[in-house]
């Protein structure tokens, strides 16, 4: 009875690390391919990571400016090609990650969880430092009420990283312990997934 349980509870907490997994992507896919990136997207300014449209008032239309005029407001050229780096990677490994956890549940291979894992925490500190480096550059032009929708996904797809985190972690811990205690094969231990 007490195996059938945590079998059930395993299985769970599997798919709990999918439907995060999904949900990480879905928000990130939104931030930067639906709203192409832009933290402010207001008709006065476009603030995004292709983006840097100010309002001019001579002219009365937004004024664009090109990566190599950003020296002249202060804003580092490579800073910016980092963060786009560090923002757009987390998207192409999360679609490669959420691939491998439905992969995992046929396989059962403790290896691939913490290939999961690893990349999980390679996408978070991507996202995060990425994101970071971004605003710490464009701030003296962003007020925070002024925020748009993809910054809010941006900040909820960390967060729901960070929670797939801590649930491949414990569901990894948990395949280990399991192991270390002699039961009979991971095959029998871990509950496959039904989508």
């Amino acid at each position: 009875m007490v195996l059938f349980c945590q079998k059930k509870l395993m299985y769970l907490l599997h798919l709990i690390i999918f439907f995060l997994a999904v949900g990480s992507v879905a928000l990130m896919a939104y931030a930067l391919l639906v709203e192409a990136g832009n933290i402010v997207n207001l008709p006065n300014k476009r603030i995004g990571f292709y983006n840097f449209c100010l309002w001019n008032e001579m002219i009365e239309d937004l004024q664009c400016l090109m990566i190599k005029d950003f020296e002249k407001i202060d804003i580092h050229q490579a800073v910016i090609v980092v963060a786009r780096v560090f923002v757009y990677s987390p998207l192409v490994i999360c679609l490669f990650s959420l691939h491998l956890i439905v992969h995992v549940q046929y396989s059962k291979d403790r290896m691939e969880w913490e290939l999961i894992l690893t990349m999980l925490g390679i996408t978070t500190i991507m996202l995060s430092g990425g994101l970071s480096l971004f605003l710490f550059q464009v701030w003296p032009w962003i007020q925070v009420s002024e925020l748009s929708g993809a910054f809010i996904a941006l900040a909820g797809a960390q967060v729901l990283l960070v929670l797939q985190l801590v649930a491949a972690a414990t569901y990894l811990k948990w395949v280990k312990n399991n192991l270390i205690k002699g039961s009979s094969s991971l095959e029998e231990q871990l509950p496959p997934l039904q989508v």
